[in-house]
């Protein structure tokens, strides 16, 4: 039986990413928590370039990157298929969740910063979701109506987003602006399939919250 390994955080967007392929592709593996200070010896060797979570290690080899991660789970296991069989199909999923990832640190960046910083921020996310919107309008997922790899991909724009906004007090997506991104969210949240695989949204919110404090606290610190 292959020995399937998964470090993460519980509060990671790309832990859960991998944890949604495993869990769709009914494989069993053992989760391991990692400390975000104090990092684990197995983590730092098996991903030594990065130093960061999520790394599956299967029979004792390490795969590292969350994208890459999941192609990797949908090429080596059976069980239901997370890219689209259709090659047009299956290269517009990887266009639209590399598009997502690499908005990743846009989105979250913005919350950390301030004054005219953070309102540039605001414009470089908002531009995301105006591009969301249009290609969101009368769809269920994605790739239409089956839950797949760039649907795991926008796992952040889906449930974190909305966590981060109400932390961190900044609101980025107001519905009469991005209603079909809006009906989106609000369908993607409450889909079973998603609903099933998400962290408790008050623990994560407690989590974000407490984080966004300390960050403040150490800003306004004497030097």
């Amino acid at each position: 039986m292959a020995e399937v390994k998964l470090l993460g955080f519980w509060y990671s967007p790309f832990s859960h990413r991998v944890e949604w392929a495993l869990k769709i592709k009914g494989v069993k593996y053992e989760y391991i928590e990692e400390d975000r200070d104090n990092k684990s010896s197995l983590l730092l060797q098996s991903n030594p370039v990065y130093k960061k979570v999520p790394v599956l290690i299967h029979n004792g080899k390490p795969i590292v990157e969350s994208m890459i991660i999941l192609e990797y789970i949908d090429e080596t296991f059976e069980g239901p298929s997370i890219l689209p069989k259709d090659p047009y199909d299956r290269a517009l999923a990887r266009f639209w969740a590399k598009f997502l990832d690499d908005k990743v640190a846009a989105v979250v960046n913005t919350f950390f910063r301030k004054g005219e910083e953070q309102e540039k921020g605001k414009e470089e996310v908002y531009e995301m979701l105006k591009v969301l919107d249009n290609e969101l309008k009368d769809k269920k997922f994605f790739a239409g109506d089956k839950f797949g790899f760039a649907d795991i991909a926008a796992n952040l724009v889906g449930f974190w987003l909305g966590v981060f906004e109400e932390g961190y007090g900044v609101v980025l997506v107001k519905s009469e602006k991005f209603p079909n991104f809006s009906k989106w969210r609000d369908e993607y949240i409450n889909c079973s399939q998603v609903n099933e695989s998400l962290p408790p949204r008050d623990e994560l919110l407690a989590f974000f919250r407490a984080r966004f404090q300390a960050v403040v606290a150490s800003a306004s610190a004497p030097k």
